[in-house]
């Protein structure tokens, strides 16, 4: 697996640091992260709240430009190892700047030389501007003005994410349409923990993907609506696993999605958390469901076309894969 070729379209850039990479930050900044890590060396979570605080634990390691660009280095360096050649990362400025328009642009200037020298080397990368659901539809708006004032080249999109249970998708109207009249694709994790209404709630947002998406299998309407316009699904299966959604992988609905006519595409989430990663992620797929290169080649294709990019990397990263 780790010589294919593969597109990933949603990794969260703070949950894929290495824990190694965040506790020498934590030493060089004299931080507290008593409780982030087990006596592996491992983060250290109990269930999805407890996740998400030691989510901002990590995150609060992080905080200047450079951090960000020794992250980002980081990350497409495994990215690369993993076969990635094209990644899609979900960045909130919330962490970078605290949705400050001009401190984001700091933060941004110094991420994207690192894109570009990794892009250079054959790991292309995009940044999704991610509002963080649980903090509300009015810091969301910050997270909008930053994603429309700054996008067209790095920034290519904008999401949703965050605690799914936590208002309701049309509370966050508002960011979107912002980030539609900026011409950013957009995306929105639901369908994980909540069900297939939070998916129409996201689709009424005017996505053409959807975080997770997973328990649409429980409305066979809307398994087609979801076939019939093409909206493509960010599957994470390890991190369903890890967090309890699903049992085991062997019941995850992937497989039963993707013969029903969904599309659907293959990423870590937040590999470190969960144990994870992109080859991985495919080896237990091939193991579970059969899956070989026909079906690997369709789903990165799908990716390919779903991806927030510029139609020349499109039409690149198509090839790789036709």
């Amino acid at each position: 697996m780790k010589s294919s070729k593969k597109v990933e379209l949603h990794l969260h850039l703070e949950g894929a640091a290495p824990p190694a990479f965040v506790r020498g930050l934590a030493a060089e900044k004299q931080l507290d992260l008593g409780g982030v890590f087990d006596d592996r060396g491992r983060y250290r979570y109990n269930g999805f709240k407890d996740f998400l605080r030691i989510y901002e634990a990590v995150c609060s390691t992080l905080q200047t430009p450079a951090d960000y660009a020794r992250l980002l280095s980081a990350v497409l360096s495994e990215c690369g190892e993993q076969g990635a050649i094209y990644v899609e990362l979900f960045v909130s400025p919330e962490f970078c700047g605290g949705g400050d328009l001009f401190a984001w642009r700091d933060y941004l200037g110094a991420m994207e030389e690192i894109a570009r020298a990794y892009a250079l080397s054959g790991v292309d990368s995009r940044a999704v501007l991610t509002c963080i659901r649980h903090l509300g539809p009015d810091r969301a708006k910050r997270t909008a003005l930053c994603a429309a004032e700054t996008g067209g080249g790095w920034v290519a999109g904008m999401g949703l994410a965050g605690a799914e249970d936590v208002g309701e998708a049309r509370d966050y109207a508002w960011s979107f349409d912002c980030a539609r009249e900026a011409q950013l694709g957009l995306t929105a994790h639901a369908g994980e923990w909540c069900g297939p209404d939070s998916i129409r709630g996201a689709l009424e947002l005017g996505v053409t993907r959807i975080g997770h998406g997973i328990r649409a299998i429980e409305d066979p309407a809307l398994v087609r609506y979801l076939a019939d316009k093409g909206i493509l699904l960010e599957v994470c299966p390890g991190a369903n696993v890890a967090l309890g959604v699903v049992p085991n992988l062997a019941a995850h609905p992937i497989a039963r999605l993707a013969d029903a006519g969904v599309r659907v595409a293959v990423s870590t989430d937040d590999p470190p958390f969960f144990d994870t990663s992109l080859n991985r992620e495919y080896q237990q797929l091939a193991d579970s469901f059969g899956w070989s290169d026909p079906e690997f080649r369709q789903m990165n294709l799908w990716a390919a076309e779903a991806a927030f990019c510029d139609e020349d990397t499109r039409n690149r990263l198509k090839q790789e894969f036709t």
